[in-house]
């Protein structure tokens, strides 16, 4: 019994020394466990110990784990998990309808899930609403405004909403302005801005508290195809001193901008990892090899004698004569490096010289397509017959009556 006692008291030392967070205090408890209860307790304590190190230096900002939203008898977001880690540009991407805005809105603290789990710097969106949305800064698709006041102004009051302090508040306004790319229009009514200009009004909105995670709903929404580069390049910026959630369902955006996608249909989540990551989800499309010489000869030893499955003539018009452009695959691998090593191979062999050989990878784009295709395929084959439903129904109904 008293063994047992000394061991609780020891266990209870190392947690708080643990606290502190210094490698040392570790390394002491480890050695008065030692003393306290033998070699088999602390070995598991010092076990314990560190692990619960490793959790509390944890680069995770953004945790989501089962979150679920419902709109009465529509599940907007299904059972959806994903982590967000410290310094990411992270691209939360689906087509429109996909339950993007509502997941943000969970996180920035302006919905409650139904059911899940939400942390935000470590602190729950529910239980610790107030402290979880002093680190971020949300920008939503439709920034709201006032057009009567002058951009410096506008966000010297939502600094003041914030609770910047007043000492800082005219230096977070003006590293806010300066990061957003507004500070030219400092002293200009927010209701004569271009569309252009409100959006960056609204991210240097967003940032002027200085908060550690932006997210940002749509940033580029309604915007020109010049507007969009310049919001782009201000949030690949941002990337340099804040953690970004971006939301979108233009595929280019987030090539342009993101280092990680997360990707959602119909409130699933459907992939979630690395940029290039992302794309190798989908075998490629094929090789493109340029030959010179004989065009028909080229690809019948192509198909021939190294067994590629497909062989597509892609010769630009404005090519030299006697240059051709084919795009060749197989089977099983694509880009597989002996198939390709043997295709050149048979191409020499036939008298034929290879100038270029050019791997034709997927662009985020085509996985996106494919990887809802593959959503929407399952849903329709798992969906009921509605003809089928009646049926039964009617077939119900009429039992029931001829028991009554």
């Amino acid at each position: 019994m008293v063994e047992v006692e000394v061991e609780v008291e020891v266990e209870a030392e190392v947690e708080v020394e643990v606290e502190v967070g210094a490698t040392e205090c570790v390394q002491d408890a480890h050695k008065k466990s030692i003393v306290a209860a033998g070699p088999k307790t602390s070995r598991i304590e010092a076990r314990s110990t560190t692990q619960h190190a490793s959790r509390a230096n944890s680069a995770v900002v953004i945790s989501v784990h089962h979150l679920v939203k419902r709109y009465g008898t529509h599940l907007a977001v299904d059972d959806v998990s994903f982590e967000v880690e410290k310094g990411e540009v992270v691209g939360f991407l689906g087509p429109n309808g996909a339950g993007k805005s509502t997941t943000l809105r969970i996180l920035s603290g302006f919905l409650g899930p139904s059911t899940g789990v939400v942390k935000i710097a470590g602190h729950d969106i529910e239980r610790d609403s107030f402290e979880a949305r002093k680190s971020i800064g949300y920008m939503p698709e439709a920034v709201p405004l006032y057009p009567e006041m002058r951009v410096g102004e506008y966000l010297a009051f939502r600094a003041e909403l914030k609770n910047v302090p007043r000492a800082k508040r005219r230096s977070f306004v003006d590293d806010a302005m300066e990061k957003a790319a507004v500070t030219d229009v400092a002293t200009t009514l927010i209701g004569k801005l271009s569309k252009g200009y409100k959006q960056r009004v609204g991210l240097a909105d967003a940032l002027v508290a200085q908060p550690p995670i932006l997210i940002l709903d749509e940033p580029t929404a309604g915007l020109d195809p010049n507007q969009i580069r310049e919001v782009r390049s201000v949030i690949r910026n941002l990337g340099e001193d804040h953690t970004v959630l971006l939301s979108t369902h233009i595929l280019s955006e987030v090539e342009a901008s993101c280092t990680k996608v997360i990707l959602i249909a119909k409130g699933k989540l459907l992939a979630q990892g690395k940029t290039d990551d992302i794309r190798a989800m989908r075998r490629g499309a094929g090789v493109e090899i340029t030959v010179r010489g004989d065009r028909e000869l080229a690809t019948n030893t192509l198909t021939e004698k190294a067994d590629a499955t497909s062989v597509s003539n892609i010769t630009a018009s404005d090519a030299a004569e006697g240059v051709s452009t084919l795009l060749v695959s197989w089977e099983k691998q694509a880009e597989s490096a002996t198939s390709i090593e043997n295709a050149i191979a048979a191409l020499v062999g036939a008298g034929l010289f290879v100038r270029e050989v050019k791997g034709v990878g997927n662009t985020l784009e085509e996985v996106f397509a494919s990887l809802t295709a593959e959503k929407e395929k399952t849903e329709t084959e798992t969906k009921p017959d509605a003809g089928t439903e009646t049926k039964t129904r009617t077939r119900t109904k009429k039992k029931k009556e001829g028991k009554t």
